[in-house]
């Protein structure tokens, strides 16, 4: 069986990225030999739909299962019609997972669990975004001008880290952000070389 977890580095011993559509990497790995290969995500920097082009990237990999914290609606349908069973709600390392979801502690979803267009982008709600978060996240798409009706708003849980996770948590963030930056300037040093 190939399993994909959405992951923030390339190896089995990485953190499962929580977002399927910006998370850093795919790691497909075959749950009987744990081989593995590591696809960076194409769509983990688009300006828009990302869901989308993280679904189309591995729906043709021959994957049985996907491993993530959250999915949104609009890559679920392009998923579920290449016959990948999905399974929110996961943490840890991508061994971890793996080996939890092969105990059965973790099921699979038809039900996406987060709402369409939820502004998050690479910032991750650390202000960084484009600030479409707002909007997106409290009224339906397209905004309209004026509420006929009252709209509840999508109520996101809140879960009060320990001191531990939180450290955790943000060496995670410090080491992803060492990672983009690395990316970041050294295409910046193609671009110059090629200028020359």
């Amino acid at each position: 069986m190939k399993i994909c977890v959405t992951a923030t580095d390339r190896g089995l011993d990485a953190s499962v990225d929580p977002f399927f559509g910006r998370c850093r990497y795919f790691i497909i790995v075959d749950s009987e030999t744990m081989e593995f290969e590591a696809l960076q995500n194409p769509s983990a920097s688009a300006p828009g739909g990302a869901g989308v082009q993280a679904a189309q990237a591995i729906a043709n990999k021959g994957i049985n299962v996907l491993l993530t914290g959250d999915i949104g609606p609009n890559a679920s349908p392009i998923l579920s019609n290449a016959n990948i069973k999905m399974v929110t709600g996961t943490s840890g390392t991508v061994k971890d997972a793996i080996e939890q979801y092969k105990k059965g502690a973790l099921k699979p979803t038809t039900v996406p669990t987060m709402p369409a267009y939820f502004g998050m982008g690479r910032g991750r709600g650390r202000g960084m975004g484009r600030g479409r978060g707002f909007w997106c996240r409290w009224y339906p798409h397209p905004v309209p001008y004026y509420m006929p009706e009252p709209y509840i708003p999508y109520e996101v849980p809140y879960t009060e880290l320990s001191r531990e996770e939180e450290i955790a948590h943000i060496k995670e963030i410090v080491e992803s952000l060492e990672d983009e930056l690395k990316d970041v300037r050294e295409r910046l040093k193609e671009l110059s070389e090629e200028a020359k």
